[in-house]
C-alpha cells in the first residue's frame, strides 16, 4: 500500500476552563494514522488564542514541556496532516489562524476542494495575499470575507459553503464558539461526542472521541453545521440533502482505524467482509493467510475464515518508526525498516498475502521480496480494493494516472512485476459489500466523479504558480 494518509481534525468545547490542550493531544494521538507530516493545536483562553504547530509526529511536536506551556482554556482545535494539496512545510501546518475585523478564527480541515484553484484565483484578483499553499487557507479567506457581511460566524460559514465544492470536514473555533461542518456529499468522516461533565468533542473518527473518554453521540450529517457554545448546541441543516451522499469508500478500505464506526458501520467488519469476498472470488490452495499491517490484517482474517486456510501473523510492523524518519523517495529502506517477515510463519509454505490496495506497486513488490527471502514457497496476493485507475480529487494523494500501475499493466502483468504466483482484486461491483450501494464515492476505481473535474490537479499546483510567475 502506498497511498498516503488523510488528515485528522479534532475539537473540544468545555463548560469551564480546563486542560484543553491535553485533551486535544490525546485526540490527535488517536488520529495519528490519518497524517504524519505535521500537527498543531490552538487553545482558546477566554478569547486569546495560543498555538503550537510544527512538522513531525504528535509525540515529537508536543513533548511535556510544550504541552505544559499551554494555558487552561474552554476550547481547543487540533489537526494532524498529510498534505494532499500544498508542500510539506511549516507554513502549511494547521490549524490555520486568522485575525479579522470581527475577531479571531482557527480552522482545521480534512479533505480537498475540487474548485480550489478557481476560488484562489478569484480571491487573488480581489487582493487576497496567501501565506500557505494549501486549499484550507482558501476556505479561511472565504469564511472571513463572509464574516464581514454577516452577524455570526456560523452564518459566514454557511454562506461560504455555497461556494465550496468537493471534500471538506471542518472544525472551526471563534472566541466564543466551536463549530464543525461537513460538505453536502459527506466525502470525509466527522463525528461528535460528549463527556459526562458536558464537554463536547468533535473528531474525524469515533476512535478519537472514545480515546479522550467521551461517548459518541452521532456522525455529523453531510451538509450539517453544528455550533457549540455556552448557549447550547445548534444544528443547522440548510445544506443537508443538497447532494447525493458520496462517502469515500477508501475510508473503509484503508484510511480509518478498524476500531472506528462510520455511518453506523464498523470499519473492522467492512474489512472482514472484503476478505470474505476475496476468498469467494479468488480461491487458492495455500497453507497460510497473512495480512500486510495494519489495514490488511482484518481482510486477511476474513479471507481465512471464509476459506478455512489458517491465519497467521507473518509480517511485523515496527510501530516506533515514523514516516518523517525516511525520505519519501527512499522506498526500499522504508519497507525494510518498517516491516519484517516471520520466517517460522512462512518458510516452505504457500502464502496468501492480503493487502488493502496496490497503487504504484513498488511497496508491494518489496513486501513480496521480504516473504521470498524468508522462505515462502508461493505467494498469492489478494487485494481488498479494486485497481486504482483514476486520480482522486477529494483528499487521497493520487493526483495523476501517470504512476498508477493498473493504468499501464494487466492483472497478469502486475502479478509478474510484483513477483507473486497469482493476484486477485476486489471487483468494483463488490464494493457494495462494504457500504450500501449508491452511498459512496468510488471514482478512483471507476471514474464516476460526483463533482466537476478540477482543471489543475497537481499537489504542488500553488507552489508551481509562484515559480512560474517568477516570485
Amino acid at each position: 500500500m502506498s497511498v498516503h494518509e488523510e488528515c485528522g481534525v479534532f475539537g473540544v468545547f468545555a463548560p469551564k476552563p480546563f486542560d484543553a490542550a491535553a485533551v486535544a493531544y490525546y485526540g490527535l494521538h488517536a488520529l495519528q494514522h490519518r497524517g504524519q507530516e505535521s500537527c498543531g493545536i490552538v487553545v482558546n483562553d477566554d478569547g486569546v488564542f495560543v498555538s503550537h504547530k510544527d512538522l513531525g509526529l504528535v509525540g515529537e511536536v508536543f513533548p511535556p514541556e510544550v504541552l505544559s506551556a499551554f494555558p487552561r482554556g474552554t476550547m481547543a482545535v487540533g489537526h494532524t496532516r498529510y498534505g494532499t494539496t500544498g508542500a510539506s512545510s511549516r507554513r502549511n501546518c494547521q490549524p490555520i489562524e486568522v485575525n479579522h475585523q470581527k475577531g479571531r478564527m482557527a480552522l482545521a480541515h480534512n479533505g480537498n476542494l475540487s474548485n480550489a484553484a478557481e476560488l484562489r484565483s478569484e480571491l487573488e484578483l480581489s487582493g487576497a495575499i496567501f501565506h500557505t499553499s494549501s486549499d484550507t487557507e482558501t476556505i479561511a479567506y472565504i469564511v472571513t470575507r463572509e464574516r464581514l457581511r454577516t452577524s455570526s460566524i456560523e452564518d459566514a460559514l454557511s454562506r461560504a459553503m455555497d461556494t465550496l465544492d468537493g471534500a471538506y470536514s471542518l472544525v472551526l473555533m471563534s472566541p466564543r464558539k466551536l463549530i464543525c461542518a461537513r460538505d453536502p456529499y459527506g466525502f470525509r468522516p466527522l463525528c461528535w461526542g460528549r463527556m459526562p461533565d458536558g464537554t463536547v468533542v468533535v473528531a474525524s473518527e469515533s476512535c478519537a472521541v472514545q480515546a479522550v473518554g467521551a461517548e459518541v453521540v452521532r456522525d455529523v450529517e453531510p451538509g450539517e453545521i453544528l455550533v457549540f457554545s455556552k448557549e447550547g448546541t445548534v444544528s443547522r441543516r440548510e445544506h443537508c440533502g443538497q447532494k447525493r451522499r458520496r462517502f469515500c469508500i477508501f475510508e473503509y478500505i484503508y484510511f480509518a482505524r478498524p476500531d472506528s464506526v462510520i455511518g453506523g458501520v464498523s470499519v473492522h467488519e467492512t474489512r472482514i467482509r472484503a476478505g470474505r469476498a476475496l476468498a469467494e472470488l479468488h480461491p487458492v490452495d495455500a497453507d497460510v493467510v497473512i495480512g500486510v499491517p495494519d489495514s490488511g490484517l482484518d481482510a486477511a482474517l476474513g479471507y481465512s475464515r471464509a476459506s478455512g486456510i489458517p491465519y497467521e501473523i507473518g509480517l511485523i510492523r515496527n510501530k516506533y518508526v515514523g514516516r518523517t524518519f525516511i525520505a519519501p523517495d527512499d522506498r526500499t529502506d522504508q519497507v525494510r525498516i518498517k516491516l519484517s517477515a516471520i520466517r517460522s510463519a512462512v518458510e516452505g509454505r504457500r502464502v496468501v498475502l492480503v493487502d488493502d490496495s496496490i497503487v504504484r506497486g513498488t511497496t508491494g513488490a518489496r513486501i513480496v521480496k521480504l516473504l521470498r527471502e524468508a522462505g515462502a514457497k508461493e505467494v498469492h496476493m489478494r487485494v481488498s480494493a479494486p485497481p486504482f485507475l483514476f486520480p482522486c480529487y477529494y483528499g487521497t494523494d493520487v493526483d495523476s494516472r501517470d504512476d498508477l500501475i493498473a493504468c499501464r499493466h494487466t492483472v497478469p502483468e502486475i502479478a509478474a512485476r510484483l513477483g507473486v504466483n497469482s493476484l486477485g482484486f476486489l471487483p468494483v461491483d463488490r464494493l457494495r459489500d462494504l457500504a450500501p450501494e449508491g452511498t459512496f464515492c468510488s471514482a478512483c476505481f471507476d471514474g464516476n466523479y460526483p463533482t466537476a473535474v478540477p482543471w489543475d490537479t497537481r499537489k504542488d499546483r500553488f507552489e508551481r504558480r509562484l515559480s512560474e510567475a517568477g516570485e
